[in-house]
């Protein structure tokens, strides 16, 4: 009888660690899923009408990156441009023009 209780508990103790366990994964997998910088940000999202959007969107490496503007409704996404980025440059001073402007 005692060991019949004591599988029981043991099972429903691992019934109980099973949600835990699977947010653990969860987290894991996320965390590790996409490359380090290959994340994806919405720059822009503006509504045009009660379920439709227009969503602008950085995608893409981080040496080449892309802009894109998707029109989403609940039933389809469709590109409706695209733009790549110029990579950026380091922050320095800026650059000196052969002729300097006057004072006025």
């Amino acid at each position: 009888m005692t060991q019949a209780l004591l599988s029981v508990g043991l099972f429903v103790l691992l019934l109980a660690l099973v949600p835990f366990g699977l947010k653990w994964l969860q987290a894991r997998t996320a965390a590790g899923g996409a490359g380090v910088g290959a994340a994806s940000r919405v720059i822009s999202a503006v509504a045009v009408g009660p379920h439709q959007r227009v969503v602008t969107v950085e995608v893409g490496p981080e040496g080449a990156r892309v802009w894109l503007t998707l029109g989403v409704t609940a039933q389809a996404i469709s590109c409706l441009h695209s733009a790549a980025l110029e990579p950026q440059r380091p922050a320095g001073p800026a650059p000196q023009t052969a002729y300097p402007t006057a004072q006025l």
